[in-house]
C-alpha cells in the first residue's frame, strides 16, 4: 500500500501535520521540525516505514525543483525601506551570527574538523533554506556522514533559543513598565509595525496585466529562479545567492511583488514540499550515525548560541539599545517567524498590567525581532551558508 506516490505522501505529511499542530499548542516551544524529523527517523528505524518512501513519494522532487524559487521569494519579503528603517535590529542581528560564525570556525576544528565546523556554521545563523544549501554539498562531495549535523542543529537550535530570548525579552519588558511609571519611557520614532509596506503600482502596462493573473505571478518567479540557477552553473557563485540577490532587485524594480509566492497563492505548499526536502536529508541516517553526532552538534550549538549572545551584546551597547532589548534580536538567529512573533505575544500578555500596557510592549518589541529574524534566517543565512560550503 506504501508503495502508492500519494499514500506514501500523505504518511510523511502526516508527520509534519503533526509537529504542526503540536507547535501550535505548546506555542512554538517544540518545533514542528524536529517532530517530523524525529518521528521519521523513528518510522523508518522501527520498520513501519519502507527506507525508500520518500522516493516512492516523488513529493521531496517537487520539494527540490522549488528551492530557487523559495530563495527568491525570500529576497521579496523585506522591503529596502523597512530595513533602513531598523538599521539597528539589523546590526545586532548580524554582530549576533557574525560572532557566532567566527567562534565555531574558532573552535570546532580544534576539537573535530573545519568540514564539520562549516556543516553547523550556516543552519546555526538560519533555517531550512541554510540547511539544505550545506546537505547538497556534503552529499555532492561525499561528506554524508556529515549530513546529519546540519538537520539536527535546525532541528534543536529553536529549544535552545526561545527561552533564553522570552527571559531577557522579559526583562526588558519589566524595565520598560519602571520606565512607563517613571514617565521616562520614549516609544520607537518610527512606524515600525506597519510591516507590510504597500507595494508600489506598476508603471509597466504589460508587467502590472501579468501580476493580475496568478499563474503568470508563478510564472514571473520561476523564470528568475531559473536564472539564478544557470548564473550558479555559469559562475563559482551558488545559485541560492543569485536567487537571493534576484529577488531583492525584482522587488525594488517592481518585477515581483511583495512575498511573491504567497501573492501566488503558492506559498504553503512551496514550504511542505521543501520540508520533504529536509526530511529526506535524514534518509539513510542510522541510530549510530545520529549517537556520533551529537557530540559536535552539542558543541556547535553552545558555541553557537554564546557567540550570538555575545555579538548581541556588543552590538546593542554600539547602538546604544537596552541588551534585555537587542539580545533577544540576535537570539532570533535560532528560530525566526512565528517563534519571534509568538514572544512577542506572550511577553506583552504576560507582562502587561493592562490592554494599553500590552499593547505598548507588543508594538516595541515586534517590529525588531521580526527584522532580526528575517535579516538572519531569510538572508545571511543563505549566504553565510552559500559562501562557506563553497570553501569545502
Amino acid at each position: 500500500m506504501l508503495d502508492h506516490p500519494l499514500i506514501a505522501t500523505v504518511c510523511i505529511f502526516a508527520l509534519i501535520a503533526f509537529g504542526e499542530w503540536l507547535s501550535i499548542v505548546s506555542r512554538a516551544r517544540i518545533p514542528m521540525l524536529l517532530t517530523a524529523m524525529v518521528g521519521f527517523l523513528i518510522m523508518v528505524w522501527t520498520g513501519i516505514f519502507p527506507d525508500d518512501i520518500l522516493e516512492k513519494s516523488q513529493f521531496a522532487a517537487l520539494g527540490a525543483i522549488l528551492i530557487a524559487p523559495a530563495i527568491l521569494h525570500m529576497g521579496t519579503m523585506i522591503p529596502m525601506n523597512l530595513l533602513k528603517s531598523q538599521v539597528k535590529a539589523v546590526l545586532i542581528a548580524l554582530g549576533g551570527i557574525i560572532v557566532a560564525g567566527a567562534l565555531i570556525l574558532l573552535i570546532v576544528p580544534l576539537i573535530y574538523d573545519y568540514p564539520t565546523a562549516v556543516a553547523g556554521i550556516g543552519p546555526i545563523s538560519g533555517g531550512v533554506i541554510a540547511l539544505i544549501i550545506t546537505s547538497e554539498k556534503l552529499t555532492e562531495i561525499g561528506l554524508t556522514s556529515l549530513v546529519v549535523i546540519p538537520a539536527l542543529i535546525v532541528a534543536f537550535q529553536g529549544v535552545a533559543g526561545m527561552p533564553i530570548a522570552l527571559n531577557f525579552m522579559r526583562k526588558y519588558a519589566k524595565d520598560m513598565q519602571k520606565e512607563l511609571d517613571d514617565g521616562t519611557f520614549v516609544p520607537m520614532a518610527e512606524d515600525d509595525i506597519q510591516l507590510n509596506a504597500r507595494q508600489r503600482n506598476g508603471k509597466n502596462g504589460m508587467l502590472q496585466m501579468m501580476k493580475e493573473s496568478t499563474t503568470l505571478k508563478l510564472f514571473i518567479i520561476f523564470v528568475g529562479a531559473g536564472v539564478a540557477v544557470f548564473l550558479g552553473e555559469l559562475t563559482p557563485i551558488h545559485y541560492s545567492l543569485w536567487a537571493l540577490a534576484i529577488g531583492i532587485i525584482g522587488l525594488k524594480l517592481n518585477i515581483f511583488e511583495s512575498r511573491s509566492l504567497e501573492k501566488a497563492n503558492s506559498f504553503t505548499l512551496t514550504t511542505i514540499a521543501i520540508i520533504f526536502v529536509v526530511i529526506g536529508t535524514m534518509a539513510g541516517v542510522t541510530p549510530q550515525q545520529v549517537w556520533d553526532n551529537l557530540p559536535p552538534v552539542i558543541l556547535i550549538l553552545v558555541v553557537g548560541t554564546i557567540g550570538i549572545m555575545i555579538g548581541g551584546l556588543l552590538m546593542s551597547k554600539v547602538v546604544k539599545w537596552s541588551p534585555y532589548k537587542g539580545m533577544p534580536v540576535a537570539l532570533t538567529a535560532l528560530f525566526g517567524f512565528p517563534g519571534d512573533y509568538i514572544l512577542c505575544e506572550e511577553v506583552s500578555r504576560s507582562v502587561g498590567r493592562n490592554e494599553e500596557e500590552e499593547k505598548l510592549i507588543f508594538n516595541e518589541l515586534l517590529a525588531p525581532m521580526l527584522i532580526g529574524g528575517f535579516t538572519t534566517v531569510t538572508v545571511a543565512s543563505v549566504v553565510i551558508a552559500g559562501i562557506f560550503i563553497q570553501t569545502l
